[in-house]
């Protein structure tokens, strides 16, 4: 029997699988088997559009439509959590089985915690994440850097530190780091990401650790927990699955590949953040970035973290509306509603119509809050601060006392008795 704490290389046994499958197929074939034994009522994924640059979520309940979702997709950058929230009902009416990476993951624990998505209903697969690339980005980096028509690129792939293609006519790869020591690259908060294995999903599956004669033909996955170490054994058990214990070499090098991406994580960081200054100095890059602002509210739409029903800033007390510039208590009333639980997912950044480095400035107030708290966003479910208040519950409290204290004394004072 299987348990939370082993190590497999898996594979899978179906032939249609295996046709589609870059690594084992082990992912495809555990959504398979836990749709056909009703494990979950859908899969929801991510799958090709009309090009590799176009990442496009499915919801699959037929168990024949999860081939199309095989293989990797380094130019999508969608949030999964999010979506599961605003679009299925955050799973509080079926059980939902999601292929995540690490910012996925750590998005449903810090949405889990604030109410807006039943964990219960939900089964993860983490897949291991070196990065993605802007599709935009992406583009670009392949006509300069490969010198190489994007749209004849018909499959891409990080391995070994290189971004590889292949296209029509044959395959190039260049090393990441070359790419970005040329503003090319991965999205810079992937850059500084230091969640590269997922143990935040029941199973994490990757290829860093596969060796010797499975190398390139099975999955390495790391049962994180019961509810998926019983998903491995029924997957075995009906015959879609084969596994066998991860060869102790493999284990070796899964962890060095995984320690070298932290330091990778580091150097970003240091990199990223040193450039934004200290004090005053931050305060003036932060304030002249954001002017750009048109309040498009895009940010907002795609965090993770904003879920408010009643977003303060839509107050105009706060928030004067219809002008531009956008006052700057618009970003000072986002960046304290997301100090202590910014994921690092890098969507506003990616929305943002006026290009302006969101993630960077959100992403850098929350590594100051966790040396100061010690508290890791996304990681378990503990609660930070501001989770612990109920919205809807919380305001209802407020407005019945009379008066409600998250506007008090300044724009609302207190009836005199």
């Amino acid at each position: 029997m299987t348990k939370k704490g082993d190590m497999l290389y898996a594979w899978t046994n179906d032939a249609e699988i295996q046709k589609k499958a870059e690594l084992g197929g082990a992912v495809t074939a555990l959504w398979k088997y836990a749709l056909e034994s009703k494990a979950v009522d859908a899969v929801f994924a991510v799958t090709k559009g009309v090009d590799l640059y176009d990442a496009v979520p499915v919801l699959i309940t037929d168990p024949k439509d999860l081939a199309k979702t095989a293989g990797s997709l380094h130019c999508g950058t969608l949030l999964m959590a999010k979506l599961v929230k605003k679009f299925l009902n955050g799973a509080n009416d079926r059980k939902i089985g999601v292929t995540v990476k690490g910012c996925d993951a750590m998005a449903f624990y810090e949405l889990a915690k604030r109410k807006q998505i039943n964990l219960d209903n939900i089964v993860m697969i983490g897949v291991n994440c070196g990065g993605s690339v802007s599709p935009v980005t992406a583009r670009k980096m392949i006509a300069d850097k490969y010198g190489v028509d994007p749209e004849k690129v018909h499959k891409e792939e990080i391995d070994k530190g290189q971004f590889i293609i292949e296209y029509e006519g044959g395959h190039k790869g260049i090393s990441v780091d070359e790419l970005e020591e040329a503003g090319y690259g991965r999205r810079s908060n992937c850059r500084r990401c230091k969640m590269k294995i997922p143990r935040q999903a029941d199973l994490a599956c990757g290829n860093w650790g596969v060796i010797g004669p499975k190398a390139g033909k099975a999955t390495f996955v790391e049962v994180c927990s019961e509810k998926g170490a019983n998903l491995i054994d029924g997957a075995v058990k009906k015959g879609v699955l084969s596994t066998e214990a991860a060869n102790p070499k493999g284990l070796e090098i899964r962890a060095k590949v995984e320690g070298a991406m932290f330091k990778l994580g580091d150097k970003w960081r240091k990199h990223d953040f040193e450039a934004l200054g200290e004090g005053k100095d931050r305060l003036k890059k932060i304030m002249g970035e954001t002017s750009r602002c048109i309040k498009c509210y895009q940010c907002i739409d795609v965090c993770p973290i904003c879920y408010c029903v009643d977003c303060t800033t839509k107050n105009p007390a706060y928030v004067p509306p219809g002008e531009l510039p956008v006052s700057f208590m618009f970003h000072l009333i986002r960046y304290s509603h997301i100090a202590d639980s910014c994921v690092n997912c890098g969507q506003c950044e990616e929305v943002c119509a006026a290009e302006i480095p969101n993630a960077l400035f959100m992403h850098a107030q929350q590594v100051e809050l966790e040396k100061m708290f010690g508290h890791v966003p996304g990681v378990d479910m503990e609660l930070p601060l501001m989770a612990y208040a109920e919205e809807k519950t919380e305001r209802a409290r407020l407005h019945n006392t009379g008066s409600d204290m998250i506007y008090q004394n300044v724009f609302n004072p207190l009836p005199k008795k």
